[in-house]
């Protein structure tokens, strides 16, 4: 069994359906990419995954059916997502709010382990952990959101674009730390619109279309398939 398991999954904003049987698996220590076109359904997919829009169908991880859970019990399973937008407590500093991701630990050591983890991983955070969120650059900001994510200890990483809006430089650095985690062990689910770099990183690859899967495949043959090159990586 796939240690993310998704069956026939319909999600719904005020009643109006978003995705239609969706239907995907994460393998454990894989990075899986889930790609497509502004209004998708990208964004919908994992906030179904964490619990946070209605849905119906079928949601497991790690052998356990999850779609009944409440959005706290899902970070506890090991869940963790890191939003579109990063959503930071602006008017606090980076050493507050990358604690707010290790809030439902209890560990004391391992958060202290993890937290000088975060800063090797992004040392630029270590260095200004005083400073209040709010005053730092989107990419910055980027790289917090990330860190705090990984304050919760995930065992299944979900991240929605964490390249939008960022400087070429900045994407490069953060995708240096995703490639990273992934050879490290973890299992990450990555939402991003730039297919190029979602077929760098990534061992499978989902096409999300109008909220249904229209293609799926390895990276390596679905980057030499023609309607992918011309409609997601700009090339015939």
């Amino acid at each position: 069994m796939a240690w993310l398991e998704i069956e026939n999954l319909q999600a719904f904003y005020h009643g109006i359906g978003v995705l239609h049987k969706v239907s995907l698996q994460v393998e454990k220590s894989h990075l899986v990419s889930v790609i497509g076109s502004n209004g998708a359904g990208k964004t919908t997919l994992l906030k179904s995954i964490s619990r946070l829009v209605p849905t119906r169908g079928k949601i497991s991880f790690d052998g356990e059916e999850i779609t009944a859970l409440k959005p706290h019990q899902v970070i506890k399973k090991g869940i963790v997502h890191c939003p579109e937008g990063r959503l930071l407590f602006p008017n606090m500093s980076i050493y507050r709010n990358l604690m707010m991701g290790a809030y439902l630990r209890r560990d004391s050591e391992g958060v202290a382990h993890d937290l000088e983890r975060v800063f090797q991983l992004l040392p630029i955070l270590s260095n200004r952990k005083k400073q209040l969120a709010g005053t730092l650059s989107g990419g910055e900001q980027q790289m917090l959101a990330l860190g705090r994510a990984l304050m919760s200890r995930p065992r299944l990483l979900t991240l929605d674009e964490p390249s939008f809006g960022l400087a070429p430089i900045i994407v490069d650095t953060i995708f240096e730390v995703i490639q990273k985690l992934s050879e490290e062990g973890l299992s990450i689910l990555l939402i991003e619109q730039n297919a190029m770099l979602a077929f760098e990183v990534a061992k499978f690859v989902y096409v999300l279309e109008e909220g249904k899967i229209a293609k799926q495949g390895a990276s390596s043959q679905l980057v030499n398939d023609s309607a992918i090159a011309e409609a997601y990586l700009g090339t015939a």
